[in-house]
Order: C-alpha cells, then structure tokens, then sequence
C-alpha cells in the first residue's frame, strides 16, 4: 500500500509560479512511475505529466510542455511539480498518482492516488 499526500497548491496571479510537492510512503518508491493529473470544476480529470521508474523519462501534455516541470528525489519519495507561467485555465485540483512498474499514465491504470491540492490562478 502506497499513501501519496500532496501540497503546494494555492493563489496565483497569472504569471506566476508554484511548485507542488508529493511525498509517498513505502519503500520501492523508484519502482514506482509518478504522474501528475487535474481536474477543473465540470470537467474531466486529465493527465498533466509523468516521470519514469527507470530511467526518469519525462511526459507532458502539450497545453504544459515548456512551462511545467516534474521531477523525483528517490532519496526523500519525493515527486514535484515546477508550474511557471500560470494561467487561469490551469486552475484545477491537481492530484498526484503512481502506477507500479510501468510508464503508462493511463487515467484508469494508476494504482494508488492522493487527495489532491487545489491551485487557483487569477487573471
């Protein structure tokens, strides 16, 4: 059993930045793939970005990709999640998940998941 717990979430003015973190109980946290979802008010829960067991491969969605940055510290179980360049639309609850040794970030195929940190972003 993996207890995956979240924090970093907050108010932003548009533009700037936050960092979320996610710490994970347990032991073969490096065997572990490490993803990144959020859900907005109404809408479906999505796949932001991922990091690999192996090699720690990055992932990313396109709406993303040049302003957030997901990395892991294997020593302290550790997950992060660099936003820059924030923007209203990336308001949403934002959940860590992890899926045993594989590098799918399938929104139906994670195992364990945290309870989530709200980020709100003003314009």
């Amino acid at each position: 059993q993996v207890q995956l717990v979240e924090s970093g979430g907050g108010l932003v003015q548009a533009g700037g930045s936050l960092r979320l973190s996610c710490v994970a109980s347990g032991r073969t946290f490096s065997r572990y793939a490490m993803g990144w979802f959020r859900q907005a008010p109404g809408k479906e829960r999505e796949f932001v970005a991922g990091i690999g067991w192996s090699v720690g491969t990055t992932y990313g969605t396109d709406s993303v990709k040049g302003r957030f940055t997901i990395s892991r510290d294997n020593a302290k179980n550790t997950v992060y999640l660099q936003m820059n360049s924030l923007k209203p639309e990336d308001t949403a609850v934002y959940y860590c998940a992890a899926t045993y040794g594989s590098n799918s970030f399938d929104l139906y195929g994670m195992d364990y998941w945290g309870k989530g940190t709200l980020v709100t972003v003003s314009s």
